[in-house]
């Protein structure tokens, strides 16, 4: 009695490894281009919560990766400038960071990730409509603004050497007056998720 075994084909095996590789490739990437999205930095009035470029980024990743290599690239980002690599916004590093007003936002990086992917991702594995991405780009703002505006009240309010704020004062400078970036970051990660994503999506979902 003879026995076969089932072969995979070369380029099924190929395929699998190189969609592997551009998986590890796209988590220190996406950590790049969020440090490189932090070096475009206006500062707002009234408390200087710098308007960047990072949310875009993050929001990219949170697209093109899904909720665990999107989170992980953001956890190295975030890390590398815990320890010191000077990747925030405004050239900023150190834990010291965290423990600032801006300390939210950066959290809220790592935990929006899944929230966009639970959005645009269909059961099979098929990217829904235009319409979700608008819905997650919201989604994954929200949440940053809804860690990033807390942490800015408890900061600016337990530093004995900042001035009190109000709670609507805080929405104000750390929500408000970011609405006119936010709406022109989801508009750019929309266009971008049309033309690229579907493709994206065989090879790094």
């Amino acid at each position: 009695m003879s026995s076969h075994c089932p072969t995979i084909p070369a380029s099924t095996t190929n395929a699998h490894a190189l969609r592997q590789w551009l998986r590890i490739a796209a988590v220190p990437l996406f950590a790049i281009l969020t440090a490189l999205g932090a070096m475009v930095a206006v500062p707002l009035p009234p408390f200087g919560v710098p308007q960047t470029l990072q949310t875009l980024m993050v929001l990219l990743c949170a697209l093109a990766l899904g909720p665990r290599l999107g989170m992980a690239s953001m956890l190295v980002y975030v890390i590398a400038g815990v320890v010191g690599v000077p990747l925030f916004a405004e050239g900023e590093a150190g834990f010291v960071t965290i423990l600032g007003q801006t300390g939210g936002y950066l959290l809220g990086f790592v935990l929006c990730q899944p929230v966009a992917h639970a959005i645009i991702r269909r059961p099979d594995a098929s990217v829904r409509g235009w319409g979700s991405v608008v819905v997650a780009g919201l989604a994954v703002h929200a949440v940053v603004f809804a860690i990033g505006v807390p942490w800015l009240y408890l900061v600016r309010n337990l530093d004995p050497q900042a001035d009190p704020i109000t709670l609507g004062r805080a929405v104000f400078g750390g929500f408000v007056v970011f609405i006119p970036g936010t709406i022109i970051k989801v508009a750019i990660a929309t266009l971008l998720a049309v033309m690229f994503l579907p493709g994206v999506a065989r090879r790094l979902w």
